[in-house]
């Protein structure tokens, strides 16, 4: 990415020597500490008191990855939608306007007047009168979309696209930006884009680059902690720039940074990356974007983030770029996922108005399914790596019930261990499966499940595992029932970046063809470009002189780099017996390496 309230009218309010003395002492409050100073640090401030549930307008509209610009039109509707969906028992606690609100002018003060010529009082008075608290977008220290202050400039870095926080009238002008907005009602403050790197212009040639990211670190977290400090009923929650490296779910390069648990010290949660397919192939490119996220969730627990601390932001419908136009295909298991992975922010983003009510009606049914669960704070996850392509899964319990969430995400049938539940939240020993995908039938031991390739499945115990609190099948994503590896020996053909096989047919059932791609090093690959997937990705077959019709569940631009493509011809185009040539290209501009597999499967 991507006013409580007061009547602002979209301008700075006039400063009256009586306020700017107030200002100047209360800005006095954010001295900053760095290296060596006696100054000591914040201490730790409690976290929130349970879950709370945060609508983020993002991918209703998009300025980065599409056209669909922030109105205040687009922004009232989905107001309205937030309203409609607390009616059926949806809980919606905060509203943050995302980026490009501000006037690139104005200094994160004043309301960007495209869209909104009459300022955001609508807006907040909606909130206002509704009970919802409101939140905004900030950059944290770059110019994305705006121009610098005045008070900027002098923290500029060489680039003139970011400013030091330790030095120069940036920080302390930014930290007036936020009370501002607090003062006017604001309670959710989403920070983005920090660049700990920025140095102003002259200290590059004294301060090692080591010395200037822990400068900034320690000016910015003074800072907010000082803010948050008198301002208990602040929410801070840290984006992108804060640590971690989201591009990949591939081992070596999703562990490259972890993140400082120590941060945790001014923020309420940190962020797993926006959604994204993984590096894990699935016909069904839905559920390779849930386990990108589960896999992200894991990478922060690894590096001592608790659970309850981490929002995956991952629930996105709308019909922008930002969310692959995915509109509101499998938003059941998308939902589910974020309730089971414990954390206690819980961002829905995009077009609410997408969800109908009785869609409504079930959303508010996992909440509260999942609400005394998420409140006590007890998730574990368990299994393996997602991007490891590894069965895994999250366990909640809470008294007399228990909700285990379990992914399969291999080409095959697996067989998932459980961990063991306490006699309370399971005093008979069986459990019911309450939710899963469709096709493959889970089955279901006293502490193992049998799923099938690509599935999600929920798992109730204790008071939960009766009919009454059954969500249904997903019906959006198919899972076959049944899956055999076919003999298929892939090696390079004419062409850039080739590979061919020549496979014999099944006797029975489809075929899936899955290709991957790396680097000559063995390191995954993402291509991602203008063209279509399916011209970056393309798979082929030909039988008898004949081209085989091949469906590709998905096959449009993806922003953020695909490293696989998955395809499945269908038994009524094969002829029973025939060989038949596959071929896989890639036209990523450079050299990689191609693998390919090849399935026999039935629904």
């Amino acid at each position: 990415m991507n006013c409580g309230l007061v009547r602002c009218g979209g301008q700075v309010a006039p400063v009256t020597r009586r306020t700017a003395l107030a200002w100047l002492g209360w800005l006095a409050s954010f001295a900053v500490a760095v290296p060596g100073s006696a100054q000591q640090t914040t201490p730790r401030r409690p976290f929130l008191a349970g879950p709370i549930w945060v609508y983020n307008n993002w991918s209703s509209y998009d300025e980065l990855s599409d056209t669909v610009p922030l109105t205040e039109a687009g922004a009232m509707r989905e107001v309205g939608n937030v309203l409609r969906l607390r009616r059926h028992g949806v809980r919606i606690d905060y509203f943050v306007m995302d980026a490009f609100w501000y006037d690139p002018d104005g200094g994160y003060r004043k309301w960007r007047s495209e869209g909104w010529p009459d300022g955001p009082d609508r807006w907040f008075a909606a909130l206002q009168s509704n009970g919802i608290m409101p939140g905004l977008w900030f950059s944290t220290n770059t110019l994305t979309h705006m121009n610098p202050a005045p008070a900027w400039r002098n923290s500029l870095d060489s680039s003139g696209t970011a400013m030091a926080m330790f030095e120069g009238g940036f920080l302390a002008d930014f930290m007036g930006a936020l009370q501002y907005w607090y003062d006017h009602g604001v309670r959710l403050f989403k920070f983005d884009f920090a660049d700990f790197a920025a140095a102003p212009l002259g200290f590059t040639k004294d301060i090692a680059p080591p010395e200037v990211r822990a400068r900034n670190t320690a000016a910015l977290r003074e800072a907010f902690g000082a803010f948050r400090q008198s301002r208990p009923d602040a929410v801070l929650v840290a984006f992108n720039g804060f640590g971690g490296d989201f591009s990949m779910t591939a081992a070596a390069s999703s562990a490259e940074e972890r993140i400082d648990p120590s941060w945790l010290d001014v923020f309420d949660s940190l962020y797993s990356g926006d959604p994204r397919p993984s590096d894990v192939p699935e016909m069904d490119f839905w559920r390779s974007v849930d386990i990108y996220s589960d896999h992200m969730v894991r990478q922060l627990e690894k590096s001592g983030i608790p659970l309850r601390r981490i929002d995956s932001t991952a629930f996105m419908i709308g019909d922008t770029g930002t969310d692959y136009h995915r509109k509101t295909e499998a938003w059941k298991g998308m939902l589910l996922l974020t309730l089971a992975r414990g954390g206690w922010i819980n961002t829905v983003h995009g077009n609410l108005e997408l969800l109908d009510d009785i869609e409504a009606r079930w959303f508010a049914r996992a909440q509260q399914l999942y609400q005394p669960l998420q409140q006590a704070g007890a998730t574990i996850s368990f299994g393996g790596m997602p991007g490891d392509i590894e069965a895994y899964g999250f366990a909640s319990e809470r008294g007399d019930r228990a909700l285990y969430a379990v992914v399969n995400p291999a080409q095959d049938i697996a067989t998932v261990a459980l961990p063991p539940r306490s006699r309370e939240a399971d005093p008979h020993g069986r459990g019911r499966v309450i939710f899963r995908d469709a096709g493959f039938e889970p089955t279901l031991g006293d502490d193992w499940i049998r799923l099938g390739p690509g599935q999600l499945a929920v798992i109730a115990f204790g008071r939960y595992a009766s009919a009454v609190y059954d969500l249904g099948v997903q019906s959006d994503i198919r899972i076959p029932r049944e899956i055999a590896t076919r003999p298929a020996h892939f090696s390079p053909a004419a062409g850039h970046n080739a590979i061919e096989a020549v496979i014999s047919p099944p006797f029975a059932g489809d075929l899936r063809i899955v290709m991957r791609q790396r680097d000559r090093d063995g390191g995954i690959v993402r291509s991602a470009s203008e063209k279509n997937m399916a011209e970056i990705f393309r798979i082929t077959a030909i039988q008898q002189g004949r081209a085989l019709p091949i469906e590709i569940r998905f096959d449009r631009v993806v922003w953020s780099g695909l490293s696989w493509a998955v395809g499945e011809i269908r038994r009524d185009n094969i002829a029973p017996g025939a060989p038949i040539r596959v071929r896989l290209v890639s036209a990523d501009a450079d050299d990689v390496r191609l693998e390919g597999a090849v399935y026999a499967i039935r629904y």
